[in-house]
This record gives C-alpha cells, sequence and structure tokens, in this order.
C-alpha cells in the first residue's frame, strides 16, 4: 500500500510526499456507555489510511482517493465546502484546525487504506486523524495535542459530515499504542492503557455483511429512554447509577426504560471488570463479559439481529472464550477472542454455519492492537 499510494503521488504531482497513516479501532468492550458519562475499552487495530502529502504553495487543496478513484480540490475557506461526501472529512479537518487557529496552508494528497468499510471499524475516523495528524506536523509543528486532534476529528464529523458522535472513535485512532488497549473515561476524559498482549489467543472480527435499516430512530430512543431514568433518579447522566437507585425506582419508570438503564449500568461495572482482569492476564474473564456484554446488548438494550445472534450462538457452541456485538448494532460485526487451538474450527464453522443459513458467507477480519496516528517517512 505505501508503494501505490507514493507511486500515485508522484505521479500525479511529480513531488516526493512525506507519508503519514492512522488506524482503525476496535472497542473491546464499552459500548452505548459514551453518552451515559461511562467507560469504553477501545484500541487501534492494525487497519490504516495511509496519506501521502506534501505542501503545493497554492491557496487550495488537491487531493485523489486511489480507493474510489476520484480527484477534489478545494481552497480553505468556509464557502469552499466539496459536494464529494469522503472530501468533507478532509476539508473539515482543515477548518477545524484554522478554527482553532492553527496553520493549514494548500497542500497535495494521495490516500488509501485497507481499513474495511461498513465493518464498524472507524474508517471515518482513521481518515479524519491521518488528516489531522499530518497537517498538524507539516504546518504547526506538532504544536497542537493529540488529544486535541481527536477532537478536530471528533468536530469534523459534527460540523461538516452530519454525524453528532462521541470521541472514542478519533481518540483510539490517535491515541492507540500496539500491545495496549485505552480505558477512557468518557465523563471526565481521563484515560489509561493496560496491556494487550494475549498469548495463546487470537482477536478476530466476523462481519455479517448484513445492516438492517430501521424506519425509527433506535439510537436516538435508547439514549432519550437513558436520560429519562436519570432524571427520575436526580442524576446528571447513568454514570452515578446503581442497580440498587435503579431497582428501587422499577415500580415508577416504564419497564423499557428499565431495561435499558439495567444494560448500561451493567456493562459501566463490566469494563472496570475487564480493565482489572487485563492487567491481571485473565482472558478468561475478559471472553465471559463479553459474553454477558452480548446478552445485555441483545435482550435488555435490543440492538442485536438475528445475524449476530447466530455468529455469538456458534462462538458459543465451538467454546470461543468471548464474543459480541461490537459496535451500534442491527448489523455489523461479532468481536471474538478464540483460544490459537480453536481458531481453524470456529472459523470454517461459523463460515459453513452461516452461509448455509443466510446464503453467504461472513468476512473474516484477524486484527492486532498497534499503533494509532503516526509518519511513516
Amino acid at each position: 500500500m505505501n508503494d501505490k499510494i507514493i507511486k500515485e503521488f508522484k505521479d500525479r504531482f511529480h513531488q516526493e510526499p512525506s507519508l503519514y497513516a492512522s488506524a482503525g479501532r476496535i472497542n473491546l468492550i464499552g459500548e452505548h456507555t459514551d453518552y451515559n458519562g461511562g467507560f469504553v475499552f477501545p484500541g487501534a487495530i492494525d487497519k490504516v489510511i495511509m496519506a501521502a502529502i506534501k505542501p503545493n504553495g497554492l491557496d487550495k487543496v488537491r487531493v485523489y482517493s486511489v480507493d474510489i478513484k476520484e480527484y477534489v480540490e478545494f481552497g480553505l475557506e468556509e464557502s469552499d465546502v466539496p459536494a464529494q461526501s469522503w472530501a468533507r472529512y478532509i476539508f473539515g479537518v482543515c477548518r477545524e484546525i484554522i478554527k482553532r487557529e492553527g496553520i493549514v496552508l494548500g497542500f497535495d494528497a494521495v490516500f488509501g487504506g485497507n481499513v474495511p468499510l461498513g465493518a464498524g471499524l472507524s474508517s471515518s475516523a482513521a481518515l479524519e486523524s491521518c488528516f489531522a495528524f499530518a497537517l498538524n506536523d507539516l504546518f504547526n509543528n506538532n504544536s497542537i495535542g493529540k488529544f486535541e486532534l481527536a477532537r478536530i476529528g471528533q468536530s469534523t464529523e459534527h460540523n461538516y459530515c452530519g454525524v453528532n458522535c462521541g470521541i472514542m472513535d478519533q481518540f483510539a485512532s490517535v491515541m492507540g499504542k500496539k500491545g495496549q488497549l485505552m480505558c477512557l473515561d468518557c465523563r471526565s476524559m481521563e484515560y489509561e492503557y493496560h496491556p494487550f498482549d494475549p498469548q495463546g489467543y487470537k482477536l478476530v472480527l466476523i462481519d455479517s455483511v448484513v445492516k438492517h435499516e430501521l424506519a425509527d430512530s433506535p439510537y436516538n430512543k435508547r439514549r432519550q429512554s437513558c436520560e429519562r431514568v436519570a432524571a427520575h433518579l436526580g442524576i446528571d447522566t447513568l454514570r452515578d447509577a446503581t442497580m440498587e437507585m435503579l431497582d428501587a425506582a422499577k415500580s415508577e419508570i416504564s419497564a423499557e426504560d428499565y431495561s435499558r438503564a439495567k444494560f448500561v449500568i451493567e456493562e459501566k461495572d463490566r469494563v472496570l471488570a475487564v480493565c482489572a482482569a487485563l492487567d491481571a492476564g485473565d482472558y478468561e474473564t475478559v471472553g465471559r463479559k463479553m459474553y454477558e456484554t452480548h446478552e445485555g446488548l441483545s435482550k435488555d438494550y435490543e440492538v442485536s439481529c438475528e445475524e449476530l445472534d447466530y455468529l455469538n450462538d456458534i462462538a458459543r457452541q465451538c467454546g470461543v472464550s468471548g464474543s459480541r456485538i461490537m459496535g451500534g448494532g442491527f448489523g455489523g460485526c461479532t468481536i471474538n477472542l478464540v483460544k490459537d487451538e480453536q481458531y481453524d474450527d470456529f472459523i470454517a464453522t461459523a463460515k459453513e454455519k452461516f452461509a448455509s443459513k443466510y446464503g453467504h458467507e461472513p468476512k473474516i477480519y484477524h486484527v492486532n492492537i498497534s499503533d494509532g496516528a503516526h509518519k511513516i517517512q
């Protein structure tokens, strides 16, 4: 990929560029907890967006996507927003740096990547983080802190891409370290690294290659449930709730709101349990907590779907140590913690059974925990 992107850059712009990369991400545990002030547990992975970039001395940006095979030019004023949705991620990063009184001048770029699209691995955050890191290095002498680079990516989503996301994806893409996951407190924004070196295990994603389009707004509805319960309990977010508090109010709230809050409170505690288990090298406990999360997401939060539940059932039948939905739900991937000696049988069984039931094989992504945004050359 390095050679392909650099060759394309030289062919188009006849210059020697600098090369940068930033990673997609997984989240081991901690779903739907970010907007409840809880904890998430992401890590950067060895699937990246890579960009060759060089200042061009002009007042515009010239960018080519090797994957989409499209070329775009745009200026750096607010009115210059490009029509192409993929280019808005790059334009938004430029504008968010400028808004913070950083420097962005005209540049040429060619980018591409191997972060699977639509699999919940945050290819958009990897794109934002790659360009934010590169422009900080090229024009700002790395004066913008890494956490602010993540905020720049998040603000790009909010202001230029129409996605009111949390900060987890960009945080993981910028801050990731090889062999370490990060426990991020979504209220205080404090974080700490925890070792992830599962000797004897593999981490694998199984992509159902389905995404259910729902008529209502399931994410908003679940967030509203959580906010109603927090307000009833007299607290800001469910971060400060306990099961004892929730059970005491059970007769005063709807059954649906109770179930949603139950999941969030239990998930908050699961993330902290996984932190302790990783520090102790106890990957079997990590796996059990993953299964508990899937059960909660399926039964209490109701964001699973038939295909994901089926993949989770196959994992249980194969004796896989841990398996759960990863991401918002209603399609996408399961993330699985598999012992080395079970890996081949599990993958073969999952492919065969899923294809037999749904008419197509799932996609398999073996991932390693890797570094986040960085300069390659």
